[in-house]
């Protein structure tokens, strides 16, 4: 005998007697079968990345050299960090950072993607030559800026001594150099937002802005009650992927300015760096990155949640 059931996903059959035994049997045999494939990768990811991590966590609790462990300090290498006003400042200076990164990168990519979707002349050119930035080596993007501003005889101090600005040298003053560095990064980072929100634009039904259109909806209402809504968990996605991408970012800071100048552009990840390979003081620079990854963990938390909320 069978009895139907009305779920709120709609019907649900269920058999009882011996033979509604059968699909119960089979998911467990389907999922013991996904375990045991899926079990070997996983182990091999624990163990590779433990190790790492647990080795990680005794250094940040010593006092501790490149050479030796040291002796056991507890959580003072954690204490110093946060009395520390360079621990500080170089949080500030990430917390800008990835403000500008994130929603900087966004609002041009979105830009961008909105303009190439208007209908604009060769946008399938446009579309690869902006791809650029993303593609090329940040090695070769970093050394180009800083070809460009580092000097005297720069291009962009020469530029500027022209326009009649006198010597604007872009990495030598504190402010210029942070809004150089903000800069590169919305310029290395927008085409990945570009694509994200292009495939999420491709995904929205085109008749949901027809009656918009029909029923008197501008352009900007469209944008606001209708675009924005239905990409939201993309962009969310979006934003936690930029977000780890910035607050990790080595390479762009360090080839650009070396954290200078007087710190001025030196991040929690540069700033952990510098602990350990040139103050040879590994213990603290490990509890520096321990301290990133906690705030880090706690905003991808948050987005996560914004995620579900948009899924809903």
């Amino acid at each position: 005998m069978s009895t139907v059931q009305i779920a709120k996903g709609g019907l649900q059959v269920r058999s009882r007697g011996p033979g509604g035994q059968k699909p119960a049997r089979a998911r467990r045999s389907r999922g013991v079968t996904m375990g045991a494939l899926v079990a070997p990768s996983l182990v091999l990811i624990v163990l590779i990345n433990a190790y790492p991590l647990v080795y990680a966590a005794i250094q940040a609790t010593h006092d501790s050299t490149l050479i030796s462990s040291g002796p056991y300090v507890g959580a003072d290498n954690f204490s110093a960090a946060l009395s520390d006003p360079a621990f500080w400042k170089a949080a500030r200076f990430t917390l800008y950072f990835t403000l500008v990164g994130v929603f900087g990168s966004w609002a041009v990519g979105l830009g961008l993607t909105l303009l190439l979707r208007s209908g604009v002349p060769g946008r399938s050119v446009f579309r690869v030559l902006l791809l650029l930035p993303w593609v090329v080596p940040v090695v070769v993007s970093a050394t180009s800026w800083n070809w460009l501003a580092n000097t005297h005889d720069s291009p962009l101090p020469t530029l500027a001594r022209v326009l009649g600005f006198g010597d604007v040298l872009f990495l030598a003053d504190p402010t210029l150099a942070a809004l150089t560095v903000f800069a590169f990064k919305v310029w290395v980072s927008f085409p990945f937002m570009m694509m994200t929100t292009s495939a999420a634009l491709e995904a929205v039904d085109q008749n949901v802005y027809e009656a918009a259109r029909m029923d008197g909806a501008s352009s900007f209402q469209q944008f606001f009650h209708i675009t924005l809504p239905l990409i939201a968990r993309p962009t969310y996605i979006s934003w936690v992927l930029m977000t780890i991408f910035c607050v990790n970012d080595f390479p762009t800071i360090f080839l650009l300015t070396g954290g200078g100048p007087v710190d001025a552009t030196n991040s929690l990840v540069v700033y952990a760096y510098r602990l350990v390979f040139q103050d040879f003081r590994p213990g603290y620079g490990i509890a520096v990155a321990f301290l990133m990854t906690a705030v880090l963990s706690g905003v991808a938390a948050v987005l996560f949640r914004q995620i579900r909320k948009a899924a809903r």
